[in-house]
């Protein structure tokens, strides 16, 4: 590692530190104010300007792609970009009793990939960074333990765990994951079925530096940069242990992913049942119609209405859904139940047109059809 890459590291360990002291500190003010979710904003909007304004002060010259901000196109073309996860695991910040949560702060330089990173995790008093990286510690327990999401883990983990013999733990927050492998509490982390690149860009610096095996569950290198930052898998393992997963991902995880577009349109659709739009990517200035009315002129105000617009709270579930691709657009078809009164439903017909030119949604043109009756 050259003096300049130190000093980088150490900036991200110091950026990420201050960040997480700032989310203890947010977290014990407001957390019996605040609802779980809304205490996760809170704490994403607060770290996130802590942690641009530490580097606007130290690297001016530098981009920034981050979780919490517009997607600046200019950066897939600038040598220097810090991609940031403010608050990796907003929903456990939001619940008084969980630990797995962390602050992600990484450095990509063209030509060269992750010079540094470093992960914060506040509630346990913890920051790895690629500037002391630690030896992994050598695994002494008889069934190996594999790491994976606590909400989404992969269809295909339970008969890859059961063929190499390992423990499933479930965890938020991907950088908790990855530091639990850097630690040697656990042997493998593996994710499959969506993420973007803050997601995982400082947990793979950091697993890097310590020797860690760390690519896509196809084998392929993890690349960063991109111009849509959809990342959508990750495999984090020990390097001795790394054919033995390798191979077994080869046997199970077969499944065709989403597109990043087409992921980006699943989440929408996603939040009109769960009433919860953390996880969809709006421009600020994106706009939705309605059978030709409008019902939204911002990105704020869109998700405002997924989320508590009575429109909305009455769906019951989306089925036969499919999905067009095509340029920038994505079209989406299905069916929603609604309820209708305390015991009936009615049903309509959705077609949903939308324009995601990059790592935001942009508009959306929306048709709402009664559904054909049959006979």
């Amino acid at each position: 590692m050259t003096d300049d890459q130190l000093d980088d590291a150490r900036l991200a360990a110091e950026i990420a530190s201050g960040a997480g002291e700032l989310l203890l500190t947010l977290r014990a003010i407001e957390g019996d104010a605040l609802t779980g979710r809304d205490l996760g904003r809170r704490g994403d909007h607060a770290a996130n300007t802590y942690i641009l304004e530490r580097i606007a002060a130290a690297r001016p010259g530098d981009a920034v792609l981050s979780e919490e901000s517009a997607d600046d196109p200019a950066r897939v073309d600038a040598d220097r970009v810090w991609i940031i996860d403010p608050l990796d695991g907003s929903k456990e910040y939001g619940m008084p009793a969980h630990i797995d949560w962390a602050v992600h702060v990484a450095l990509w330089e063209a030509g060269k990939g992750l010079t540094a990173g470093a992960v914060a995790q506040p509630a346990i008093g913890t920051v790895h960074s690629t500037a002391d990286p630690a030896p992994v510690r050598e695994a002494l327990r008889p069934r190996p333990r594999i790491v994976v999401s606590g909400s989404r883990p992969p269809g295909f983990v339970f008969e890859l765990a059961r063929d190499l013999g390992a423990d499933l733990i479930r965890m938020g927050s991907a950088g908790a994951k990855a530091m639990a492998v850097v630690r040697g509490e656990a042997d493998a982390y593996i994710h499959a079925g969506g993420q973007w690149e803050w997601d995982s860009a400082a947990p793979v610096a950091v697993a890097q530096a310590a020797g860690l095996h760390c690519a896509r569950i196809d084998g392929s290198t993890l690349e960063y940069n991109r111009p849509h930052p959809y990342l959508p898998d990750l495999v984090i393992c020990r390097r001795d242990w790394a054919p033995a997963v390798m191979a077994a991902l080869a046997e199970h995880a077969t499944a065709p992913g989403d597109s990043p577009r087409v992921a980006m349109a699943r989440a929408y659709i996603r939040s009109l049942i769960r009433h919860d739009a953390t996880d969809v990517r709006f421009a600020p200035d994106a706009w939705r119609v309605e059978n030709g009315q409008r019902t939204g002129d911002s990105g704020a105000e869109i998700r405002h209405r997924l989320e508590h617009g009575a429109e909305y709270l009455p769906i019951r579930r989306v089925r036969d859904l499919h999905f067009r691709e095509w340029h920038h657009s994505v079209v989406a078809r299905f069916v929603l139940d609604v309820a209708a009164g305390p015991t009936s439903e009615t049903s309509v017909s959705v077609t949903e047109h939308f324009d995601i030119p990059a790592g935001e949604i942009r508009s959306i043109v929306a048709i709402i059809e009664p559904v054909p009756e049959i006979g």
